[in-house]
């Protein structure tokens, strides 16, 4: 079964939905699309000692916890009229499992309103640290 773009960002607004931010108030929802066909979740989780699990990292930490390595798009729900991208810091954690030179994985940042934003992790995160002989 293939998932397109529009199932996984409706994917990423229900987790977005799940999210809790009480502090903040900026939720995030994610979907992680892997090689194997499967769709991670993930939606990001606040806590009162300033402590954050970002979706997308969450979505990631699921997969491989699941034995994933290799992944094909994810997708980012947030209520930003402008769509946002990953943070930095989620894009190289990305980085760990997009190893082409490249950077091939697909970014889809969407928001509830329909405006989509596409990109690729090498496009958003050119210098990326990597280690390609491992």
């Amino acid at each position: 079964m293939e998932i397109s773009e529009k199932s996984l960002i409706e994917q990423a607004s229900a987790n977005m939905q799940k999210a809790y931010a009480p502090y903040s108030g900026y939720k995030v929802g994610a979907a992680l699309l892997a090689t194997s066909g499967k769709v991670y979740d993930g939606a990001n989780i606040e806590g009162m000692v300033y402590r954050a699990t970002h979706a997308e990292k969450l979505a990631l930490d699921s997969a491989v916890m699941s034995g994933e390595r290799q992944f094909i798009a994810i997708a980012v729900v947030t209520n930003n009229q402008i769509p946002a991208f990953p943070c930095g810091q989620c894009l190289q954690d990305l980085a760990e499992f997009d190893k082409s030179e490249k950077g091939s994985l697909e970014i889809i940042a969407a928001n509830p309103e329909g405006k989509i934003r596409k990109s690729t992790l090498g496009q958003l995160l050119p210098e990326r640290f990597v280690i390609y002989d491992l």
